[in-house]
């Protein structure tokens, strides 16, 4: 099989999601990484959409994290999706659910306007309610959206938390789910495993942080 080379931006949490599909598999790749504000002629030509993750197989390539992220669980195993067709079908819905909130904190961060950016944290704390009435109890102090085991529907959400944890770094105030104990638990057992702690450069913390100030949001003047 052809060694995979995923292309990347380092503060995409969608590659990160591939990344730590990858990790979890132990699939021998290559990460290359690319300006997004400086694309090169060759990444427009291979990724229609002008977006990571694209993985590039021999010939052939793959873009959008969902499509890369089924094609490495169908090829390299074990499955992390479950067996049964409807809880396979559930699990990529809840990926999307997953895909929102990555859509609600961008609109968070990036918001010039306090009143904007408080919406799009409401929209997330709503978002929160409707996970902690289906996620499972916690057992041994662990979760994982199925139960005990991770499943590919989880990384779609570690690089979520993982961004929550960057700004809960600089204060308490950003810490959204302390208030949702499932989800706390999900969290932190999310980011204690080595695959997402392992998904992104040791640089990628600060540069987050500078990547929101530096666009003047309401939010970045907090950090």
């Amino acid at each position: 099989m052809t060694k995979p080379t995923l292309i990347s931006f380092k503060l995409c949490p969608y590659v990160q999601r591939s990344v730590i599909n990858l990790l979890e598999k132990k699939v021998d790749y290559e990460i290359k990484y690319i300006d997004l504000a400086n694309k090169p002629d060759w990444f427009l030509k291979i990724s229609p959409f002008g977006r990571v993750p694209v993985l590039v197989l021999g010939e052939d390539v793959l873009f959008e994290s969902a499509v890369i992220n089924e094609y490495l669980d169908e090829t390299n195993l074990p499955s992390l999706h479950p067996n049964d067709p409807i809880q396979k079908a559930k699990h990529r819905a809840w990926a999307e659910f997953a895909s929102a909130l990555l859509v609600d904190q961008y609109g968070w961060t990036m918001a010039k306007e306090e009143a904007e950016s408080n919406k799009k944290k409401e929209e997330m704390l709503s978002k929160f309610k409707i996970l902690e009435s289906i996620l499972p109890e916690p057992k041994n102090g662990k979760l994982f959206f199925a139960g005990e085991s991770m499943h590919l529907v989880d990384t779609a959400y570690a690089p979520f938390f993982m961004r929550l944890d960057f700004l809960k770094s600089v204060s308490e105030t950003f810490d959204l789910v302390s208030g949702f104990p499932k989800v706390k638990v999900w969290s932190d057992t999310l980011l204690s495993l080595p695959s997402v702690k392992n998904s992104v450069l040791p640089e990628v913390p600060k540069e987050y942080l500078v990547f929101i100030k530096a666009h003047n949001s309401w939010l970045g003047g907090k950090l």
